[in-house]
């Protein structure tokens, strides 16, 4: 179960971030995504990422920037938050320099704290569903458009990334989920063994 007192989280700097969208789609496992809100702080490791590298034609950047878009085109640790399917948004970061359009997707979350705000936005969602796939990780921490766009390095602010709380499992890849063009890819990695993983994990 989630903490229930706060966790030492150390905010990690811009300069930590490795550049380029599969690097920091690696990296990031095991890292801690911190949603600061004024009802309360919600946190969680990041086990699930999928990569959309420069030149990626199922990447949101591939036909240049847009207004939509623009956050991914920003320095890597930016959120682009955008609404799809109409009916939830996603998370995802920026991951290269200022002017390349790439970025990585959190798809899945552990809950570190803060599971009964998450409940308040996903109702009756067990422990290991309520952050399991991008819609319910935004869902559940109350990420919206409003978000798009935010500095994730300055370790203040309404989200923020935080260094490991432990460190991380076993390191698995696949193909991404729900695309239709480059579905070969190995750009998706996952925990291996985490109960909290949204995909296929024996790939």
């Amino acid at each position: 179960m989630p903490a229930e007192r706060p966790i030492a989280i150390r905010p990690l700097a811009r300069a930590e971030l490795p550049s380029g969208a599969a690097a920091l789609a690696r990296w990031l496992l095991g890292k801690t995504l911190v949603r600061q809100r004024q009802d309360g702080r919600i946190s969680g490791r990041i086990v699930e990422t999928e990569a959309y590298v420069s030149g990626d034609a199922s990447g949101h950047a591939f036909k240049g920037k847009t207004a939509r878009n623009a956050s991914l085109f920003l320095e890597r640790g930016h959120a682009y938050v955008y609404f799809i399917y109409g009916c939830w948004f996603s998370l995802n970061i920026s991951a290269g320099r200022a002017g390349v359009g790439t970025g990585v997707l959190l798809r899945a979350l552990e809950p570190l704290e803060g599971f009964d705000l998450m409940v308040r936005r996903r109702p009756g969602a067990k422990l290991s569903d309520i952050a399991r796939g991008p819609g319910r990780l935004a869902t559940a921490l109350g990420i919206t458009r409003e978000l798009d766009g935010l500095d994730l390095c300055t370790g203040r602010g309404a989200l923020w990334l935080g260094d490991a709380v432990r460190p991380a499992g076993r390191l698995r890849r696949s193909t991404r989920i729900g695309i239709s063009r480059e579905t070969t890819r190995l750009l998706r990695f996952y925990e291996e063994g985490s109960p909290f993983v949204s995909g296929p994990r024996g790939r």
